[in-house]
């Protein structure tokens, strides 16, 4: 059985912010608004907590303060009665949730020659992010923070293909997991195997650091992703969600 806590706490190392605190079971992160992980709260015990309402109050005034959306991340590790709770203070509810898939490192792991590790978020690796649809600007600038914030190991890989660097990918290990994050493909390159490859290389990347479990996050709508990742053994291990409420105007 897949070990949620474990993967969140990998996964919270992974993505870091600058500025974090804990209420309770809740830790809080906060970066520049963009990336939901890095600039929210959510909980790493299951258990009943009698004082609920009041920390979601807390949590609240603490976003407000810092100028940001108060947004949390709603997983298996919930308390009873968060969901109930945060839809009563006017919280909406995302309409996506995203999935986080994991499987054995071993099996994914390859060499591929054509691969580099830029060790930061250098030019070239930059360049190929901003071709994700889903990239803003304050996202970039969260990501160009990342060698400064990062205690675990990153990789930022490229992959170049005809002369040209068509792809990339952020891996960061962390013990025995090895999570991967913002694959981007050129589109002149797409449908050609480009992902797999950089996620192989990744694994292999991951495997020399003792990792022995791959993780990677994916919308639930993004059908192409999910197929790359159940393709390479990677399944379904929990879900999450997000509930927001910005500040009023």
């Amino acid at each position: 059985m897949t070990d949620v806590a474990a993967l969140e706490r990998a996964c919270l190392s992974a993505l870091p912010a600058p500025r974090h605190a804990w209420d309770g079971p809740f830790v809080l992160k906060a970066n520049l608004g963009g990336t939901g992980r890095a600039n929210a709260c959510c909980s790493l015990d299951p258990a009943p907590d009698p004082e609920l309402d009041g920390r979601i109050g807390r949590i609240e005034a603490t976003y407000y303060r810092l100028g940001l959306t108060s947004r949390f991340r709603s997983t298996p590790l919930d308390p009873p009665g968060l969901a109930e709770a945060l839809l009563a203070r006017g919280y909406a509810l995302d309409k996506d949730d995203t999935i986080v898939h994991a499987g054995p490192v071993a099996p994914v792991a390859a060499a591929v020659a054509a691969v580099r590790d830029e060790a930061g978020p250098t030019e070239a690796w930059m360049t190929l992010i901003t071709t994700a649809e889903y990239q803003t600007p304050t996202r970039r600038a969260e990501k160009l923070r990342n060698p400064d914030l990062l205690a675990a190991r990153g990789a930022w890989l490229v992959l170049r293909e005809d002369a040209t660097d068509a792809a990339c990918l952020f891996a960061v290990a962390d013990g025995a997991c090895c999570g991967i994050f913002d694959l981007a493909t050129r589109p002149e390159f797409r449908r050609r195997g480009l992902g797999a490859r950089l996620i192989r290389a990744a694994a292999h990347w991951a495997a020399g650091h003792g990792a022995t479990t791959l993780y990677a996050q994916v919308a639930s709508s993004n059908r192409a992703s999910r197929a790359l990742q159940e393709s390479l053994g990677l399944r379904e291990a929990y879900r999450y969600r997000y509930y927001t409420k910005p500040i009023a105007p």
